[in-house]
């Protein structure tokens, strides 16, 4: 600011040079728009914001895993007979020279897709009721589903994004049932 008289900067209430007073500038007659105010839910650390959601979404991946297992071994085990294909079947059908095999391959198909669905429970109980242990099972979990295009990807990801960094680990063990 310089001084109205004799136009020498000013470092104060008076100038410096001529000593005349100076009355600091009036306030601007608009209005000063308020401060920037964070949403409400920024406050929230990620993982209490997402724990509920995982533990839904693992339950729901278990229960669409064990559909899909019953419904590929009943196709494993429909290929495997005789009257698959209208009397076609395994026997008189050349296309299907490996169908006989398929019955074994629906039952060792139907353990892994049986413990897939389980840990796939597990994790989501584990979440839902904020067990300790909780988050350790879905990392794993996560890890494993990863290879399970496109659903378990997504599902892992979104496990890892929010149960991961070493931050979560105190948030996680902060909201945990230690009963």
């Amino acid at each position: 600011m310089n001084c109205p008289t004799c136009g020498n900067p000013i470092q104060g209430s008076f100038c410096s040079h001529c000593g005349t007073p100076v009355q600091p500038p009036p306030p601007p007659a608009y209005p000063v728009p308020p401060a920037y105010t964070a949403p409400p839910f920024a406050h929230i650390p990620r993982v209490p914001r997402h724990v509920q959601t995982l533990g839904i979404l693992w339950c729901v991946y278990g229960l669409y895993r064990a559909a899909a297992g019953i419904f590929a071994v009943l196709f494993l085990m429909g290929i495997s007979t005789p009257s698959f294909f209208g009397g076609y079947g395994s026997r008189g059908n050349p296309f299907l020279p490996f169908a006989p095999v398929m019955g074994g391959l629906a039952a060792v198909a139907g353990v892994f897709i049986l413990l897939s669905s389980c840990l796939a429970f597990v994790t989501g109980f584990s979440l839902i009721q904020r067990k300790p242990w909780g988050r350790t099972l879905a990392i794993v979990a996560a890890i494993l589903s990863l290879i399970k295009l496109p659903i378990g990807t997504a599902l892992g990801i979104y496990t890892l994004w929010v149960l991961a960094p070493s931050l979560s680990g105190p948030a996680y063990d902060a909201i945990a049932d230690h009963t």
